[in-house]
């Protein structure tokens, strides 16, 4: 039992664990009163499960969370547990609540957990003010197929009283199936929001005899312009050997490819638009 999440209370009313030995080196606390072995993993799911602990009936794990539990995955590093509550739970380190009511259709369960259905917890997600992080939510849910635009679409409307709906208009607008990443969203919207056209989604190239040559993240099919996001991964000697004779095979057929990292995105979306400006031009 100690080796998941517990309520120390609980535990010590059970016998399982004394009080001093709850605080002693062997258990390691994730909320208030909350705790588990030292000894265990703790990812996010491990986290979620053990927020799960301190809901009132008809709260549900939220936002980033529940994308997670949908296998959306759009966490940043160090991600708080989101939940929604009308009351009854208070955030804490670690812990997010949003104030806001959830109505019959809104939870599900997902690993035995309460979360918000994939259509609610991709409205919370659209209604973000950033538009870009919007977005990225609205694309992962779309990318696992865990809603569809036009239904997401019809849920805004529905609440279209809500604080946040026209964000959410503009997100379900912006958004797009088949992107690969949240990075690759990011990249996209550098144009779309610079004001340049709209790029085509993992376009497929093809040689003469009709081979594929290359699904290039982003492409100006009529300027034969790739936009590509290389990650970490794209350093590892196999995949830069691959990637090296793709890119060739691209270029002998016409193609100009501009390749972008975590930098160019995040920290220089100016510098990105220009070149990708400059490309188009």
């Amino acid at each position: 039992m100690l080796s998941v999440p517990f309520l120390g209370s609980v535990a010590v009313t059970a016998g399982l664990v004394t009080p001093a030995r709850l605080r002693g080196p062997r258990f390691r606390r994730l909320f208030r009163g909350v705790y588990v072995e030292r000894a265990t993993v703790v990812d996010h799911y491990t986290l979620c499960r053990a927020a799960t602990l301190l809901l009132p009936p008809g709260a549900a794990l939220s936002h980033r969370s529940a994308a997670m539990l949908h296998n959306a995955f759009v966490l940043a590093r160090d991600q708080p547990v989101e939940v929604t509550a009308e009351a009854g739970v208070r955030s804490q380190p670690g812990l997010h609540v949003v104030r806001s009511p959830l109505g019959a259709g809104d939870v599900v369960r997902r690993g035995g957990l309460p979360v918000t259905s994939p259509l609610r917890t991709a409205f919370d997600l659209a209604r973000r003010r950033d538009p870009v992080t919007a977005v990225v939510g609205v694309d992962a849910l779309l990318k696992v197929r865990a809603v569809h635009p036009a239904a997401l679409a019809d849920y805004i409307e529905e609440h279209a009283g809500w604080q946040g709906t026209n964000a959410a208009r503009r997100a379900v607008a912006l958004a797009r199936p088949y992107v690969e990443s949240p990075m690759e969203t990011r990249l996209r919207l550098i144009p779309v929001l610079g004001g340049l056209p709209e790029p085509v989604v993992q376009y497929e190239v093809y040689d003469g005899v009709g081979h594929l040559v290359a699904r290039l993240d982003l492409a100006y099919p009529e300027h034969r312009l790739g936009l590509e996001y290389d990650g970490d991964h794209h350093r590892e000697r196999d995949t830069f050997r691959r990637d090296a004779v793709r890119l060739n095979r691209l270029n002998l057929l016409g193609w100009t490819v501009l390749r972008f990292t975590a930098d160019d995105v995040l920290r220089n979306p100016d510098r990105t638009l220009a070149h990708i400006r400059a490309a188009l031009a």
